[in-house]
Protein backbone atom coordinates (compact mmCIF):
# COMPACT_ATOMS: atom_id res chain seq x y z
CA UNK A 1 0.00 0.00 0.00
CA UNK A 2 1.69 3.17 -1.07
CA UNK A 3 2.07 6.38 1.26
CA UNK A 4 0.83 9.55 0.47
CA UNK A 5 1.16 12.91 1.31
CA UNK A 6 -0.60 16.04 0.41
CA UNK A 7 -1.26 19.30 1.29
CA UNK A 8 -4.71 21.17 1.57
CA UNK A 9 -4.41 24.55 1.48
CA UNK A 10 -7.35 27.15 3.34
CA UNK A 11 -8.46 30.24 1.31
CA UNK A 12 -7.78 31.96 4.64
CA UNK A 13 -6.19 31.67 8.06
CA UNK A 14 -9.19 32.93 10.05
CA UNK A 15 -11.07 29.56 9.14
CA UNK A 16 -8.74 27.12 10.17
CA UNK A 17 -9.72 27.51 13.75
CA UNK A 18 -13.79 26.68 12.62
CA UNK A 19 -12.35 23.68 10.76
CA UNK A 20 -10.22 22.15 13.35
CA UNK A 21 -12.86 23.05 16.22
CA UNK A 22 -11.77 23.69 20.17
CA UNK A 23 -8.84 21.44 21.05
CA UNK A 24 -8.46 20.16 17.55
CA UNK A 25 -12.34 18.05 18.44
CA UNK A 26 -13.06 18.35 14.83
CA UNK A 27 -9.80 16.53 13.46
CA UNK A 28 -9.86 14.25 15.86
CA UNK A 29 -13.51 13.07 14.35
CA UNK A 30 -11.78 12.63 10.75
CA UNK A 31 -8.86 10.95 12.41
CA UNK A 32 -11.09 8.41 14.28
CA UNK A 33 -12.98 8.01 10.75
CA UNK A 34 -9.44 7.34 8.96
CA UNK A 35 -7.24 5.97 11.52
CA UNK A 36 -4.07 5.40 9.28
CA UNK A 37 -4.40 9.25 8.12
CA UNK A 38 -2.48 11.84 10.16
CA UNK A 39 -3.58 15.13 9.76
CA UNK A 40 -1.81 18.21 11.07
CA UNK A 41 -2.47 21.92 10.69
CA UNK A 42 -0.15 24.43 9.94
CA UNK A 43 -0.60 28.16 9.09
CA UNK A 44 -3.14 27.80 5.85
CA UNK A 45 -3.00 24.79 5.50
CA UNK A 46 -3.55 20.93 6.33
CA UNK A 47 -0.93 18.41 5.54
CA UNK A 48 -2.32 14.78 4.99
CA UNK A 49 -0.14 11.57 5.47
CA UNK A 50 -1.34 7.69 4.54
CA UNK A 51 -2.07 5.39 2.38
CA UNK A 52 -3.09 6.89 -0.63
CA UNK A 53 -6.92 5.88 -1.08
CA UNK A 54 -7.43 7.11 2.62
CA UNK A 55 -5.52 10.43 1.94
CA UNK A 56 -7.78 11.27 -0.82
CA UNK A 57 -11.03 10.81 1.25
CA UNK A 58 -9.63 12.94 4.04
CA UNK A 59 -8.88 15.73 1.71
CA UNK A 60 -12.26 15.48 -0.03
CA UNK A 61 -13.72 15.54 3.56
CA UNK A 62 -11.58 18.56 4.76
CA UNK A 63 -12.41 20.51 1.43
CA UNK A 64 -16.01 19.98 2.10
CA UNK A 65 -16.09 21.13 5.72
CA UNK A 66 -13.43 24.35 4.44
CA UNK A 67 -16.31 25.14 2.01
CA UNK A 68 -19.10 25.04 4.58
CA UNK A 69 -16.98 27.17 7.31
CA UNK A 70 -16.62 29.54 4.11
CA UNK A 71 -20.46 29.68 3.69
CA UNK A 72 -20.65 31.47 6.90
CA UNK A 73 -21.91 28.47 8.81
CA UNK A 74 -20.51 27.32 12.22
CA UNK A 75 -18.99 24.26 11.84
CA UNK A 76 -19.89 21.25 14.78
CA UNK A 77 -18.21 17.58 15.18
CA UNK A 78 -21.82 16.71 14.45
CA UNK A 79 -21.51 18.08 10.73
CA UNK A 80 -18.13 16.89 10.10
CA UNK A 81 -19.40 13.27 10.76
CA UNK A 82 -21.80 13.77 8.38
CA UNK A 83 -19.62 15.34 5.79
CA UNK A 84 -18.00 11.69 6.21
CA UNK A 85 -20.46 9.80 5.95
CA UNK A 86 -21.63 11.56 2.53
CA UNK A 87 -18.26 11.29 1.01
CA UNK A 88 -18.19 7.68 2.44
CA UNK A 89 -21.52 6.92 0.38
CA UNK A 90 -20.54 9.00 -2.62
CA UNK A 91 -22.59 12.41 -2.62
CA UNK A 92 -20.60 14.75 -4.63
CA UNK A 93 -20.75 17.90 -2.79
CA UNK A 94 -21.54 18.07 0.89
CA UNK A 95 -21.31 21.52 1.62
CA UNK A 96 -23.72 21.83 -1.15
CA UNK A 97 -26.80 20.05 0.79
CA UNK A 98 -25.35 21.70 3.97
CA UNK A 99 -25.79 25.43 2.65
CA UNK A 100 -29.59 24.01 1.39
CA UNK A 101 -31.70 25.96 3.42
CA UNK A 102 -35.25 27.15 4.31
CA UNK A 103 -35.21 31.09 5.75
CA UNK A 104 -37.80 30.54 7.97
CA UNK A 105 -37.06 34.18 9.20
CA UNK A 106 -34.88 36.78 8.90
CA UNK A 107 -32.61 35.93 11.47
CA UNK A 108 -33.05 31.79 11.06
CA UNK A 109 -32.52 29.41 8.34
CA UNK A 110 -32.95 25.60 9.19
CA UNK A 111 -30.81 23.56 6.70
CA UNK A 112 -30.82 20.26 5.34
CA UNK A 113 -28.11 17.61 7.24
CA UNK A 114 -28.28 14.99 4.47
CA UNK A 115 -28.56 14.66 0.79
CA UNK A 116 -32.08 13.52 1.24
CA UNK A 117 -33.40 16.26 3.34
CA UNK A 118 -32.05 18.68 0.35
CA UNK A 119 -34.13 16.51 -2.02
CA UNK A 120 -36.74 17.25 0.34
CA UNK A 121 -36.32 20.67 0.75
CA UNK A 122 -36.16 21.34 -2.66
CA UNK A 123 -39.38 19.60 -3.35
CA UNK A 124 -40.48 21.68 -0.85
CA UNK A 125 -39.95 24.74 -2.76
CA UNK A 126 -41.05 23.95 -6.30
CA UNK A 127 -44.04 21.51 -5.81
CA UNK A 128 -47.33 22.21 -4.72
CA UNK A 129 -48.15 18.70 -3.37
CA UNK A 130 -45.18 17.04 -1.88
CA UNK A 131 -45.39 13.23 0.23
CA UNK A 132 -41.86 13.43 2.21
CA UNK A 133 -41.80 9.26 3.28
CA UNK A 134 -39.04 8.05 5.97
CA UNK A 135 -38.58 6.37 8.61
CA UNK A 136 -39.02 8.63 12.57
CA UNK A 137 -35.95 11.03 12.89
CA UNK A 138 -35.33 11.99 9.09
CA UNK A 139 -36.83 15.84 9.24
CA UNK A 140 -40.25 15.50 7.70
CA UNK A 141 -42.53 17.02 9.69
CA UNK A 142 -39.93 19.50 11.08
CA UNK A 143 -39.02 20.81 7.62
CA UNK A 144 -42.35 21.15 6.35
CA UNK A 145 -43.60 23.34 9.36
CA UNK A 146 -40.07 25.57 8.47
CA UNK A 147 -41.54 25.81 4.83
CA UNK A 148 -44.97 26.94 6.40
CA UNK A 149 -43.44 29.41 8.67
CA UNK A 150 -41.70 30.55 5.79
CA UNK A 151 -43.89 30.60 3.73
CA UNK A 152 -46.13 32.44 6.40
CA UNK A 153 -43.63 34.71 6.92
CA UNK A 154 -42.63 36.16 3.63
CA UNK A 155 -46.50 36.58 2.77
CA UNK A 156 -46.97 33.58 0.32
CA UNK A 157 -50.10 32.28 2.39
CA UNK A 158 -52.32 33.59 5.07
CA UNK A 159 -52.11 30.33 7.64
CA UNK A 160 -50.94 27.58 8.11
CA UNK A 161 -53.47 24.25 9.06
CA UNK A 162 -51.62 21.16 10.46
CA UNK A 163 -53.10 17.84 10.85
CA UNK A 164 -53.17 14.34 11.92
CA UNK A 165 -55.10 11.24 12.26
CA UNK A 166 -55.71 10.45 15.81
CA UNK A 167 -54.33 6.87 15.54
CA UNK A 168 -52.95 5.64 18.79
CA UNK A 169 -49.33 4.06 18.23
CA UNK A 170 -50.24 0.24 19.33
CA UNK A 171 -52.32 1.58 22.50
CA UNK A 172 -55.80 1.61 23.57
CA UNK A 173 -55.43 4.62 25.46
CA UNK A 174 -59.08 4.56 26.35
CA UNK A 175 -61.44 7.12 27.13
CA UNK A 176 -59.60 10.33 27.87
CA UNK A 177 -60.87 13.34 30.57
CA UNK A 178 -61.32 16.91 29.43
CA UNK A 179 -62.73 18.92 26.65
CA UNK A 180 -62.11 18.38 22.47
CA UNK A 181 -58.69 20.30 22.69
CA UNK A 182 -57.61 18.00 25.98
CA UNK A 183 -58.38 14.46 23.88
CA UNK A 184 -56.66 15.72 20.60
CA UNK A 185 -53.49 17.55 21.98
CA UNK A 186 -51.57 14.49 22.85
CA UNK A 187 -52.09 13.32 18.96
CA UNK A 188 -50.57 17.01 18.03
CA UNK A 189 -47.67 17.29 20.47
CA UNK A 190 -44.67 17.03 17.67
CA UNK A 191 -46.26 19.67 15.65
CA UNK A 192 -46.81 22.21 18.41
CA UNK A 193 -43.26 20.84 19.35
CA UNK A 194 -42.05 22.00 15.40
CA UNK A 195 -43.68 25.77 15.87
CA UNK A 196 -43.07 26.43 19.45
CA UNK A 197 -39.12 25.46 18.06
CA UNK A 198 -39.64 28.09 15.36
CA UNK A 199 -41.74 30.62 16.54
CA UNK A 200 -41.52 30.43 20.43
CA UNK A 201 -44.77 29.03 22.64
CA UNK A 202 -46.26 32.45 22.67
CA UNK A 203 -46.04 33.67 19.39
CA UNK A 204 -47.54 30.30 18.51
CA UNK A 205 -50.35 31.05 20.80
CA UNK A 206 -51.00 34.30 19.41
CA UNK A 207 -50.85 33.14 16.09
CA UNK A 208 -53.35 30.08 17.21
CA UNK A 209 -55.61 32.48 18.97
CA UNK A 210 -55.88 34.70 15.51
CA UNK A 211 -56.55 31.78 13.68
CA UNK A 212 -53.68 32.38 11.59
CA UNK A 213 -52.22 28.84 12.47
CA UNK A 214 -54.52 25.78 12.97
CA UNK A 215 -53.90 22.42 14.38
CA UNK A 216 -57.00 20.29 13.83
CA UNK A 217 -57.87 16.06 13.66
CA UNK A 218 -58.28 15.03 10.18
CA UNK A 219 -61.64 13.78 10.57
CA UNK A 220 -62.13 17.92 11.01
CA UNK A 221 -60.92 18.00 7.60
CA UNK A 222 -64.37 16.63 5.48
CA UNK A 223 -66.36 19.78 3.66
CA UNK A 224 -63.76 22.17 4.11
CA UNK A 225 -61.71 23.89 1.07
CA UNK A 226 -58.15 25.53 2.05
CA UNK A 227 -57.36 28.89 0.22
CA UNK A 228 -54.41 30.91 0.82
CA UNK A 229 -53.12 27.97 3.03
CA UNK A 230 -49.99 25.95 3.56
CA UNK A 231 -51.17 22.70 4.74
CA UNK A 232 -49.39 19.49 6.19
CA UNK A 233 -51.18 16.00 6.90
CA UNK A 234 -48.43 14.58 9.61
CA UNK A 235 -48.52 10.67 10.31
CA UNK A 236 -50.47 10.09 6.71
CA UNK A 237 -49.31 6.23 7.37
CA UNK A 238 -52.34 6.20 9.62
CA UNK A 239 -54.76 7.70 7.30
CA UNK A 240 -57.16 5.10 4.95
CA UNK A 241 -57.28 5.50 1.35
CA UNK A 242 -61.05 7.33 1.72
CA UNK A 243 -59.25 9.44 4.23
CA UNK A 244 -56.73 10.14 2.13
CA UNK A 245 -58.61 11.39 -0.80
CA UNK A 246 -60.80 13.69 1.33
CA UNK A 247 -57.42 15.60 2.63
CA UNK A 248 -56.34 15.59 -0.73
CA UNK A 249 -58.89 17.25 -2.52
CA UNK A 250 -59.39 19.98 0.19
CA UNK A 251 -56.62 21.85 -1.48
CA UNK A 252 -57.49 25.28 -2.36
CA UNK A 253 -56.88 28.19 -4.60
CA UNK A 254 -52.97 29.76 -3.76
CA UNK A 255 -52.13 26.71 -1.09
CA UNK A 256 -49.66 23.95 -0.94
CA UNK A 257 -49.61 20.87 1.22
CA UNK A 258 -47.45 18.32 2.67
CA UNK A 259 -47.70 14.77 3.14
CA UNK A 260 -46.05 13.50 5.82
CA UNK A 261 -45.32 9.32 7.05
CA UNK A 262 -43.55 6.32 7.47
CA UNK A 263 -45.27 3.34 5.67
CA UNK A 264 -43.30 0.73 7.73
CA UNK A 265 -45.29 1.85 10.86
CA UNK A 266 -48.38 1.84 10.31
CA UNK A 267 -50.82 2.21 13.57
CA UNK A 268 -54.56 0.90 11.62
CA UNK A 269 -56.64 -2.26 12.76
CA UNK A 270 -55.12 -5.35 10.86
CA UNK A 271 -56.34 -5.79 7.17
CA UNK A 272 -56.62 -1.65 6.55
CA UNK A 273 -54.96 -0.21 3.73
CA UNK A 274 -52.77 2.74 4.30
CA UNK A 275 -53.68 6.12 2.24
CA UNK A 276 -49.92 7.25 2.03
CA UNK A 277 -49.11 3.66 0.20
CA UNK A 278 -51.81 4.24 -2.27
CA UNK A 279 -51.18 7.15 -2.81
CA UNK A 280 -47.77 6.78 -3.85
CA UNK A 281 -49.26 4.55 -6.94
CA UNK A 282 -51.95 6.39 -7.94
CA UNK A 283 -50.42 10.47 -7.91
CA UNK A 284 -46.97 8.93 -9.67
CA UNK A 285 -46.62 10.89 -12.69
CA UNK A 286 -49.25 14.06 -11.80
CA UNK A 287 -47.35 17.64 -13.13
CA UNK A 288 -46.73 19.75 -9.54
CA UNK A 289 -46.61 16.39 -7.15
CA UNK A 290 -43.32 15.68 -5.56
CA UNK A 291 -42.33 12.36 -3.95
CA UNK A 292 -39.65 12.49 -1.75
CA UNK A 293 -38.22 9.03 -0.28
CA UNK A 294 -35.92 9.16 2.87
CA UNK A 295 -34.19 6.62 4.48
CA UNK A 296 -31.88 5.62 7.50
CA UNK A 297 -29.22 7.81 6.00
CA UNK A 298 -31.16 10.61 6.57
CA UNK A 299 -31.54 10.42 10.21
CA UNK A 300 -30.80 13.45 11.70
CA UNK A 301 -31.80 11.58 15.80
CA UNK A 302 -28.77 10.41 17.70
CA UNK A 303 -26.43 7.72 15.71
CA UNK A 304 -27.88 4.82 17.42
CA UNK A 305 -31.36 5.67 15.96
CA UNK A 306 -29.67 5.93 12.60
CA UNK A 307 -28.38 2.09 13.52
CA UNK A 308 -31.60 0.68 14.62
CA UNK A 309 -33.46 1.98 11.41
CA UNK A 310 -31.05 0.29 8.85
CA UNK A 311 -31.05 -2.64 10.73
CA UNK A 312 -35.22 -2.62 10.33
CA UNK A 313 -34.83 -1.75 6.63
CA UNK A 314 -32.35 -4.24 6.35
CA UNK A 315 -34.51 -6.92 8.55
CA UNK A 316 -37.55 -6.34 6.08
CA UNK A 317 -35.77 -6.39 3.01
CA UNK A 318 -33.89 -9.69 3.78
CA UNK A 319 -37.56 -11.39 4.56
CA UNK A 320 -39.69 -9.70 2.45
CA UNK A 321 -41.31 -8.04 5.89
CA UNK A 322 -43.58 -4.54 5.41
CA UNK A 323 -46.04 -4.41 8.39
CA UNK A 324 -47.75 -1.38 6.83
CA UNK A 325 -51.53 -2.08 5.40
Amino acid sequence: MSENQVRVRVPSVELIPTVVGQHDAHLRVVESAYPLVQVVARGDEFLLSGPDAEVTLVRTVLEEVVRVAESGQSVSGEQVQRVIDMVASGEPSPSAVMSTGIQVSAGRIVRAKTAGQRRYVEALATHTLTFGIGPAGTGKTYLAVAAAVAALNAGEVRRILLSRPAVEAGERLGFLPGDLAAKIDPYLRPLYDALFDMLGPETTAALMEKGTIEIAPLAFMRGRTLNDAFVILDEAQNTSPEQMKMFLTRLGFNSRMVITGDVTQTDLPTGKHSGLRLSEEILQGIEDVGFVRLTGKDVVRARIVADIVRAYERYESKDGRNEAG
